[in-house]
């Protein structure tokens, strides 16, 4: 399989001195992901947790909800390098358990998830609403979040992600329980990847939908993210950077308590500031 990181060469500049030294940088390589030995999508990912990548993408897609409606997930022995030499471990192939719809694949994909898609804000929402399984469920108990534990995250987050502390170059994505618990971590060059992967360990562990926990990514957080947290049932989502309009919107039609700008003591609350305990 493909390493995480690679190494290559670099001429580092520090206070006017020149010297050429080996660089650690993480690695992207693309996936392509098969639904039933048919193409469906490609992502540049770093590889790792691949199975989980290509589940917790047919998650927020819509086609699977349940471990019982998957099958099996390989990688395809024919994608081999050019010379020939051996497989590239850079397509896999999701097999659905029998039953299971298959969606309409065509060579050029209508996918609403991604910001560059060019379906209108409500032509989008409207596309999760209707493949949604599960409404936002904060679990047994209300879930009530202090704004003290909010801040504790990101410092979390940051300390479970071995691979930046060599590269300064991934995307992390955490989930956590109520009380802080950081449940399961993930990294990748891409931050919706490394999203896709926690949802798909969860999905094949048996674990969906995620009542009662937080997400927590690194970066922004765009409608993209905010759907693969709704599609996962994820009740909050928090992100160190600034959301997007679209984002807003969907946290507030779905009752997602959305969080930006989570950053030492501050924070701005966009939706469902019920669950948050407010001053």
């Amino acid at each position: 399989m493909g390493r995480v990181t690679a190494r290559r060469r670099v001429i580092r500049i520090r206070n006017g001195a020149v010297n050429a030294r080996p660089d650690t940088l993480v690695a992207e390589e693309p996936l392509e992901i098969r639904l039933n030995g048919k193409p469906l999508a490609i992502t540049m990912r770093t590889p790792g947790d691949d199975f989980a990548l290509a589940a917790g993408f047919l998650v927020s897609e819509g086609v699977l909800g349940d471990a019982a409606e998957l099958a099996n997930i390989v990688y395809c022995a024919g994608a081999t390098s050019p010379d020939g030499s051996g497989n590239t471990y850079n397509v896999v192939d999701v097999r659905l358990a029998p039953g299971v719809p298959v969606p309409d694949i065509s060579l050029e994909r209508n996918v609403y998830t991604t910001s560059s898609c060019g379906l209108c804000g409500k032509a989008s929402l409207d596309a999760v609403r209707t493949t949604a399984r599960w409404p936002l469920s904060d679990g047994p108990a209300p879930l009530r979040l202090a704004p003290e534990l909010l801040t504790e995250l990101p410092d979390r987050l940051r300390a479970a992600q071995t691979v930046f502390d060599r590269t300064g170059g991934l995307h992390g994505a955490a989930l956590f329980a109520p009380d802080g618990e950081l449940l399961d971590v993930r990294e990748d060059v891409g931050r919706h990847n490394a999203v896709d992967k926690l949802v798909g360990r969860a999905l094949r562990e048996g674990l969906l939908p995620l009542a009662g926990t937080v997400l927590l990514v690194s970066g922004r957080a765009s409608f993209e993210l905010a759907q693969k947290a709704v599609m996962a049932g994820i009740p909050v989502l928090a992100a160190v950077s600034a959301p997007s309009s679209l984002a807003v919107d969907l946290a507030a039609e779905t009752g997602m308590t959305l969080v930006g700008f989570l950053r030492g003591a501050s924070m701005n609350v966009y939706a469902g500031e019920e669950r948050i305990v407010l001053p």
